[in-house]
């Protein structure tokens, strides 16, 4: 199983699904450094009956999938999910030339920030003033309410060019609520869907159980990041904006309300230059005078 942190988690699902079978997983990012070239890695994954890799760019290894799937035609490609309608606001910031390049800026929650809060501080606002642009007519201007049928057509998209469609899933997912605790961290039932969906089209049978059952959600663990109330309430859902950092070790995570992750996020970028938290949405944003006045109109409130 060769992939990212969604990988991991249908690794071990499979896992679940298959006793007594051996996985293993293999990161992404670490393909250059253990293995160097694509013809080593190819001779690693030779001895395995089934190998299932999500994209690899050829930064991460000289030739990424398609030279392994060269090498190696079993290779079962499934898709890297990435579906941003619920957290619209999401961005990362920092140079990012390359996958392997990319020097990512801190924020509260690991690497992702917030747009707002980030052309906020850009335009100079405060933080009681950033407070106020997170409701519901700011959010209809920035489009944030209308991005679902996007996020559909481009997940789906993703999804038949690895050949691994997802229509159907994406139906019964959506039908249980949000699945997404951020945009590219997905809930442990649609990794468990995957995974009995790779078992399957592998000619194997998988045990019939539900994979959040047993192993939980291990990426509910991780960052979550909140569904702004207007936006939950558009799809349906409860919204809140509780963020959620990743703990360390046993400690209890640490929480942040709204002001509070403002707070944390404008004093880390106090502590950048300004093209170390450059962010390819927020540049756009301030080349466009509507949306710069609608955050400066905060100015004045």
């Amino acid at each position: 199983m060769i992939g990212n942190c969604q990988a991991r988690g249908i690794a071990q699902a499979i896992r679940l699904l298959r006793p007594g079978s051996p996985v293993t997983y293999i990161p992404m990012g670490t393909l250059r450094r253990r293995y160097g070239t694509v013809e080593a890695l190819a001779e690693q994954v030779a001895g395995h009956a089934h190998v299932y890799s999500q994209f690899v760019p050829p930064d991460l290894i000289p030739g990424g999938t398609d030279a392994l799937r060269v090498l190696d035609p079993r290779i079962v490609r499934f898709p890297t999910l990435v579906f941003q309608a619920y957290h619209p606001d999401m961005v990362y910031a920092g140079p990012m030339t390359t996958l392997a390049g990319m020097k990512l800026a801190p924020s509260p929650l690991g690497f992702y920030h917030s747009a707002i809060a980030l052309c906020a501080y850009r335009l100079g606002l405060d933080a009681g003033q950033t407070v106020r642009l997170y409701r519901e007519d700011v959010f209809r201007r920035l489009g944030y309410l209308a991005g679902w049928d996007d996020a559909v057509r481009d997940l789906l998209a993703n999804a038949d060019g690895v050949g691994f469609p997802l229509g159907a899933d994406l139906v019964r997912w959506a039908r249980r609520g949000a699945f997404m605790h951020l945009l590219n961290h997905p809930k442990a039932f649609v990794l468990g869907d995957i995974a009995r969906r790779l078992v399957m089209e592998s000619g194997l049978t998988p045990e019939p159980v539900a994979v959040e059952d047993y192993l939980g959600d291990d990426l509910a663990r991780d960052v979550v990041w909140p569904i702004y109330p207007p936006i939950a309430e558009a799809y349906g859902l409860t919204g809140s904006y509780l963020f959620k950092a990743r703990p360390r070790g046993e400690a209890f995570p640490t929480l942040y309300d709204l002001r509070g992750f403002i707070d944390a996020s404008f004093a880390l970028y106090a502590r950048q230059a300004p093209a170390d938290i450059a962010c390819h949405r927020v540049e756009t944003w301030l080349g466009m005078p509507e949306i710069v006045e609608t955050f400066l109109r905060e100015t004045t409130a």
